[in-house]
Parts: C-alpha cells; sequence; structure tokens
C-alpha cells in the first residue's frame, strides 16, 4: 500500500494563471508560499518560506480563477506529481507540482462584518473558512464511492449530515 497526499496551508504568491483548452477544460496554477519560524541560539526569529507549484484542473480551476488571488490564504489538499521536460537548449529539467482536488478559502477578518460564500448562495460570518472546491471531489479518488467520507465535498460533514471534528478526518 502507498498513499500520496499532501496537505498545505499557505499564501499565493502570484495570482492563478488560468488556460482552457480543448472542450472548455480549464486549467490553474499559481505558486504557494508555506512558512516556518523557530528561534536560534542568539534568540533571533528565523522564518524558512518554501514555494509550492500548485495545479488546479476543471471547475476548481474555474473557481480559483474568480475567488483567488496573490496574499490570499489557502488550504490545499492534494497529491505530489513530479514531471520532466526538454527545454530549448536541449536540457532535461524536472518539475514538482501539487495537483489539488481541494481548496479551501481561509478569509481573514473584514471590516465590513459578512462575507458572501459564492459557492453556496449564503452569507458567511467571520473568520469561517470559504469553501471551493470541485463539486463531489472531496479527498476520495472517484473509485472509492462505497467509503464513508465528505458530502459534497465538505470534509468537515460525514456522510449521515452530522459534523465530525478535525481529529475524525482521514487524513
Amino acid at each position: 500500500m502507498s498513499i500520496n497526499k499532501v496537505i498545505l496551508v499557505g499564501n499565493v504568491g502570484k495570482d492563478p494563471v488560468v488556460r482552457y483548452f480543448d472542450r472548455g477544460v480549464a486549467k490553474a496554477t499559481f505558486p504557494l508560499a508555506t512558512s516556518e519560524s523557530y528561534t536560534n541560539q542568539q534568540g533571533e526569529t528565523i522564518t524558512s518560506t518554501e514555494w509550492h507549484n500548485i495545479v488546479l484542473w476543471r471547475s476548481l480551476a474555474e473557481v480559483a480563477e474568480k475567488t483567488v488571488k496573490k496574499g490570499t490564504q489557502l488550504y490545499i489538499v492534494g497529491k505530489i506529481k513530479t514531471r520532466s521536460y526538454v527545454d530549448k537548449d536541449g536540457n532535461n529539467k524536472y518539475i514538482t507540482e501539487i495537483l489539488a482536488d481541494t481548496m479551501l478559502v481561509l478569509e481573514k477578518k473584514q471590516a465590513g462584518g459578512n462575507t458572501y460564500d459564492s459557492t453556496r448562495n449564503t452569507e458567511k460570518t467571520q473568520d469561517e473558512p470559504t469553501e471551493a472546491e470541485e463539486p463531489g471531489s472531496g479527498y476520495r479518488q472517484k473509485n472509492d464511492s462505497n467509503d464513508a467520507g465528505p458530502v459534497n465535498g465538505d470534509p468537515f460533514n460525514d456522510s449521515q449530515g452530522g459534523v465530525q471534528s478535525e481529529d475524525d478526518l482521514p487524513f
């Protein structure tokens, strides 16, 4: 058995680049920064930042095009994918990407009070995450239809409609 699962919470480094292919299939790409800080022996705070190449497909890419911009804080679940290509000089190049299947926009407090969640047509209060993901994709693969998991892509609702805590989630 093997598992390829990535969970990231970070800030978007650039506005997403969205391309449309045959039959209207959308692909969005953008960098995501994750940072961690520690204090060294001299008492200085050191921050280390790691950059991740995020790739979104289809309706998830279309949602990102409308809701994600530079600086947005995101919760991403996906898998690591490495691919190679030959550049114009004939050199082999490798790129590691995060192929995301779930994205939550984590909104910061805003002076205006409530915000509008266009994915559910409801108003949300401050500090409540806005869900933006491909309908029904959740964290399960398409062939896991018999497993209990998120309903309508919501990882905090189980299949009976009850709310799960973060500790109950399988990832």
